[in-house]
């Protein structure tokens, strides 16, 4: 078996597709010093203000990060969010195709942070359009056969309508088909290889579970009613749980860093299994590194591609350790 850092050398050579909602993150820094004389609220100086991919458009930033070849499709407007999402894509070295759409906006997340705490989160945003959204599926099944692994990052914008479609010409063409699922209904996301889902989400789905043995029973369940592979949930600081379908169950406990900040943390986990996947890994130890880097981010403020640096020197210490 490879280790994990031989894993994730290998991971430079991956080959993947990323799909799904992309977003422009804004923030702006400021100090507080007063009190707003017209509403109970804090005034912000704004002294910096910065732009980051967001979204699948963190996603595709952390794969390319790994020096992996990454095309990343998404829907946006024709606006000024759109172009400034396209030339960070362009500075993180992100192949991308955005599909722009007159009639839509480009979802933008606005952040006002001051002394490191986030104040409040402003969100500027449209549903796509039908013909864009066929756009998608058809941008998406042309690049198939130049990639080993699809990754579809759904966050419940509107851009993946026919999300079924895309896992399904996905999985026709041979290759592994990773969802970070949103909302109460999974059945679009039908025979995907793995879905991603948090605590939350995971509940949302198949109901709130009391212990370990309940957990497994609906994991079970919603994979055999989905025709997955595997299910992960990812837990926050309980860590993550794999299940597979042959029933295969395996957890890997949180990495013990101080959260700072948890945006972004699922883009790093899904990003890392894709980019792992492509490369022919096992789920277990895609899973390893997903969590290794999971545990890196949330270190940091706000969607940011993981460190390779950083994450190499934690797989390099746990090979050691195992």
């Amino acid at each position: 078996m490879n280790s994990l850092m031989q894993v994730l050398e290998g991971m430079a050579r991956a080959r993947t597709l990323v799909v799904g909602d992309v977003m422009l993150d804004r923030y702006w820094y400021g100090g507080v010093e007063r009190i707003s004389p017209e509403a109970p609220v804090p005034v912000v100086a704004v002294s910096r203000a910065e732009e980051r991919p967001g979204g699948a458009a963190n996603v595709a930033q952390n794969i390319a990060g790994l020096g992996a070849t990454c095309l990343l499709l998404g829907l946006a407007g024709n606006d000024d969010a759109a172009d400034s999402l396209a030339r960070l894509l362009s500075a993180a070295g992100v192949g991308h195709r955005l599909l722009r759409d007159p009639l839509l906006n480009t979802t933008v997340k606005l952040r006002v942070v001051s002394r490191n705490q986030q104040l409040i989160r402003i969100d500027f945003e449209t549903k796509a359009t039908p013909d864009s959204c066929r756009g998608l599926v058809a941008a998406c099944q042309a690049a198939l056969s130049d990639v080993a692994a699809v990754i579809v990052s759904d966050y419940g914008k509107g851009g993946l309508n026919h999300v079924r479609e895309i896992v399904s010409a996905g999985r026709k063409a041979g290759l592994p088909v990773i969802v970070d699922p949103k909302g109460d209904d999974y059945s679009p996301y039908q025979g995907a290889t793995l879905i991603t889902p948090n605590r939350k989400e995971f509940e949302q789905v198949a109901g709130r579970f009391q212990d370990e043995a309940q957990l497994e029973r609906k994991a079970q369940d919603l994979i055999a009613e989905l025709a997955l592979q595997a299910l992960l949930v990812t837990r926050s600081e309980e860590g993550m749980t794999l299940f597979e379908r042959d029933g295969t169950r395996v957890h890997v406990p949180a990495r013990a860093h101080e959260v700072y900040d948890v945006t972004g943390a699922g883009d790093t986990v899904i990003a890392m299994i894709g980019a792992a996947l492509a490369v022919g890994a096992s789920l277990i130890q895609a899973i390893h590194i997903a969590n290794a880097a999971a545990g890196i981010v949330v270190g940091h403020l706000g969607a940011v591609a993981v460190p390779r640096a950083e994450l190499a020197a934690l797989l390099a210490l746990e090979d050691r350790t195992t």
